[in-house]
């Protein structure tokens, strides 16, 4: 298993570990395939959702709605 860009392992740091739990699976497909960073929406609120998307750099995260 290769392992999480720092990026990464920072902005899970930062969340409660029930968040962390819930997202890490997106971060750990994102550094499997290699290709694209995460997007993460709803930072913040009780609804947030993370998803791999090729707008994002390999190994970056995107907060919010992405830019159109």
């Amino acid at each position: 298993m290769k392992a999480l860009p720092e990026a990464y392992q920072s902005y899970l740091a930062k969340l409660s570990p029930a968040e962390a739990d819930a997202l890490r699976p997106v971060f750990m497909e994102s550094v499997a395939e290699g290709d694209h960073g995460v997007l993460v929406r709803g930072a913040g609120s009780q609804h947030v959702q993370a998803v791999v998307d090729e707008r994002v750099p390999f190994g970056q995260i995107h907060e919010g709605y992405i830019w159109d």
